[in-house]
Formats: structure tokens, sequence, C-alpha cells
């Protein structure tokens, strides 16, 4: 628990937990005006969140309030009412023990160690990383540290967004300055940004918006391309590229391969997306189900831009381990687990192998 302002004497918390419904500003608004009446030192406010769009309107009772104000969102939507609550005026900030794990509540080694709210402020600019999953990401860790290491005044939060169109409706203020865009949601966000870059155009996928200063217009942008394809670009050129999923990411690695002279086969489970990315790209697309024994040579690229195998489900692999030995290299765009089982098994059967760690990194310089 960090606490801003250390009162002098002893003091009355009136608190009041609210669940059920869409909190409004002026539902809340009207309680903590009913908490302040009854002579509170400081009003306390737990507020049950379906959807991140509802932690808006408790960020606007930290700046309003009267007295000081403690407010969490509980639920893993809630999460940035602790992480920003600095910044717009919050009295204390909660954590948890790094052996628990409360939806909504970051851990005090995030708190100290990640975050560092201490340094947090009213002129704080937000960044953060729009997907869903999210907790798995590591985006917070090397972001934040990158903001430090520069001196720069912002803070980089993990967004659990279920409706893109919504969430950019309801956070619009010029304080959200940036967003790195994950799954499911970098095909959705091209329609959401006001200007998008072209090579994201023909990708037909955003993984980076930044909100223009002049006028708070959203400009998308793609960086998968160069994050995936200057990790093994040397291997490319008059190769197989077999890739595994056609969604953002697969088809940001489609168009990079195709651009430095490599074959692009695509599989995905849907196979209708994989005709039309292969269509976009010249390319081959195959059933599915074809994947574990399509071997028209050896010496191919490998490269798993779905899901498949990432935490939790680090048991599963794209490909049998059999199948990989028609594979000179193999990529995996999961990086949590750090090394996937897919990667591993290559690694037994003599491929070469780089981790979506690589992509990551590559990716942070982009944003950047």
């Amino acid at each position: 628990m960090m606490e801003h302002n250390k009162p002098s004497k002893s003091q009355i918390i009136v608190s009041s937990y609210v669940n059920g419904g869409r909190p409004s500003s002026e539902r809340l608004g009207n309680l903590v005006a009913c908490m302040q009446s009854t002579g509170a030192d400081v009003v306390k406010l737990i507020v049950e969140v379906n959807y991140i769009t509802e932690v808006a309107p408790i960020l606007q009772m930290l700046t309003h309030c009267q007295v000081p104000l403690i407010a969490t969102a509980v639920g893993s939507r809630g999460l940035i009412s602790q992480l920003l609550a600095p910044k717009f005026g919050g009295f204390l900030v909660y954590g948890c023990l790094k052996s628990q794990n409360v939806p909504g509540l970051p851990s005090l080694v995030s708190l100290k160690q990640v975050y560092q709210l201490d340094h947090v402020n009213p002129w704080t600019q937000i960044f953060g990383l729009i997907s869903n999953p999210v907790s798995h990401s590591k985006s917070p860790i090397l972001h934040n540290y990158a903001l430090r290491h520069i001196g720069y005044n912002g803070i980089y939060v993990p967004l659990l967004v279920d409706n893109l169109k919504e969430f950019f409706r309801t956070y619009e203020s010029m304080d959200f300055t940036g967003f790195s865009v994950g799954i499911p949601h970098k095909e959705a966000a091209v329609a959401c940004c006001d200007e998008v870059h072209p090579l994201a155009k023909s990708i037909g996928a955003v993984n980076t918006i930044i909100r223009r200063p002049t006028d708070g217009k959203l400009i998308g942008y793609n960086t998968d391309c160069e994050g995936c394809i200057t990790a093994i670009e040397d291997a490319l050129r008059g190769k197989i590229f077999v890739l595994v999923g056609a969604g953002g990411a697969g088809r940001a690695l489609a168009f990079g391969a195709k651009e430095r002279g490599a074959r692009v086969v695509v599989f995905n489970r849907k196979f209708e997306r994989a005709k039309a990315l292969a269509a976009a790209v010249s390319g081959e697309a195959l059933p599915y189900e074809c994947l574990d024994s399509y071997c028209p040579e050896n010496g191919m690229i490998l490269a798993n831009a779905s899901a498949i195998g990432m935490e939790p489900n680090t048991h599963k692999t794209p490909v049998p381990k059999e199948a990989l030995r028609a594979y000179k290299l193999v990529f995996d765009a999961v990086y949590t687990p750090r090394i996937t089982r897919l990667l591993c098994e290559a690694e037994e059967v003599g491929a070469i192998v780089v981790s979506g760690v690589e992509m990551f990194i590559r990716q942070a310089l982009g944003h950047s």
C-alpha cells in the first residue's frame, strides 16, 4: 500500500462497495457526495466492474472529489484504477503480495519495480497494451524501463479490452498518448484509427496507435512486419515460408516474407482466411489438416503466428516434432513462455530457432 499524504491525526474513512449495473459518473458522484456529508475525512469506494470502460467514471471521481478518495475497481478489467490513481489524485494505492493473485490488484513488487508509482503525477502521459488476454505480457516491464531510461514522464499499463471501439470512445483524453495493440484486436484497430500508415493499411492490421498531439487523432502503424522479419530475414530469400495463423501478426509476417523473396504458404484453422491472405501475397493456402504432412522440400522456414503454445496452454504445438525435420529455421511469435514446446522440439531435431522475444524487442524499438 502506497500512501501519498500522511494524516497528522486519526481520521475517519467512510467506505462503500458498489456492485451491479454500470457505474455511471452521476451514480458515483451522488454516492460520494452522500459519503462526504457524513463528515468523513477520507472516502473509500470499491466498485465491481465488468469492462475496462467502467473504470473511467472512477478516475473522474478521483479528479473531482472534494475530500481524499481511495478508489478500487474490482476485477481483472479494473487494474488501471490502481496504476493510474496517482495521476488522477488518488489518496492510496493498493497492492497484493506476490504469492497472491487478486484480480484488479497489482503486486507490490510490480508497483515498486515496474510502475514506480512514486514518480507518477498529474502530468504523466499514459501508454498501454490493448489486448485480451493481457496479463501474460512482458511489455510493461520493457516499456516502463525505457520511459524511465530516456527521462520521459510516462507510464505503460496493461489494458484488458473487450470492445475496441467503445474503449477509444471512452478514453479519448489527450492524457492517453499511445497504445500497442495485441491479440485479438490488431485487425479491428484499423477501423478505429483516423489515419493508417500505408504499410499497416496494406497488411490490414495495426499494432501501434499514436494520438497525434496537435489534433488528438489516432494514427495507426504496424511494426510487426519489421519486428518479425528482421529476426529471420537472412534465411528467407527463395525459401518456402510456411505460416501458421492468418490474423494480424500472420498478415504482417506474410507481407514481410513476400517482400524479401520468400514463397508464402499459409495454414489457418479457418481456411477462408488462409485463402484471403495467400491471395494478398501471391502465395498458396492449404487446409490446416495438411500441415503435419506438408513437405515439398527440406530446408523450409516455419513461422507460428497463432496463439498455439501460449500460456497457459504450453503443452500444445502447431506442428509435431517429426514434421519439424523438414524445416531449417523455426520462428514462434509466442513469447510466453520464452521457449515454447514448438521451439524446444525444433531445436531437438536440429533446426535454428528464433523466439518471439526477439520479435518483441524489435517491436518495442519500432514503437519508440
